[in-house]
């Protein structure tokens, strides 16, 4: 009979969609008091690989990433998702501008893997709880990330593997750092 073992912790990070980069200080603030300290940040990053968020969301859209310090249990992803969702539904109450001025996808990275949550199914999509899924987008293997033919266009460019290989560090430094 196979054993049943506890998986390593998780490092969480949000991705974030605007069109109003001004927000983002606040954002941030939010998302800290939620998920602890942030260790990693990406640089703003031009969101030009579709239009489907241009009429909720304005034009031009930024990408923001934001990785935090605490690493999390993968089973709390669904939870994050929808705190996540809230956040969302908070700042759309709050800034006017355009209907949809943040929009927030938590996401978690293990050694071999990108993990994103969606409150859409599909056929890659596994259901986590509470309408939650997750869908692994991208993985890791002979020292690069590799795409499925699912994973988002912009998650197969440089720019976001970039990110991902220098959190993907700090995790393995985290993750000795436990003994």
């Amino acid at each position: 009979m196979a054993q049943i073992r506890v998986p390593d912790p998780v490092k969480l990070f949000v991705g974030v969609l605007t069109s109003l980069p001004s927000l983002l200080p606040e954002i941030e603030e939010e998302l800290v008091s939620r998920f602890g300290a942030v260790d990693f940040r990406s640089g703003q990053l031009l969101f030009d690989f579709t239009d489907y968020y241009d009429s909720e969301m304005g034009t031009p859209i930024y990408r923001f990433f934001l990785s935090f310090a605490r690493l999390i249990e993968p089973s709390e992803i669904a939870g994050i998702k929808v705190a996540t969702n809230g956040i969302e539904g908070a700042f759309a109450e709050k800034h006017v501008e355009v209907p949809r001025p943040v929009n927030l996808d938590p996401g978690y990275l293990e050694q071999s893997k990108i993990v994103l949550a969606s409150t859409k199914n599909f056929f890659h999509r596994i259901l986590v709880s509470g309408g939650i899924y997750a869908e692994v987008t991208l993985h890791f293997q002979e020292g690069e990330w590799r795409a499925f033919p699912w994973s988002f266009p912009d998650y197969k460019s440089t720019a976001y593997q970039e990110f991902f290989s220098a959190i993907r560090k700090l995790y393995r430094t985290q993750l000795r750092g436990r003994g």
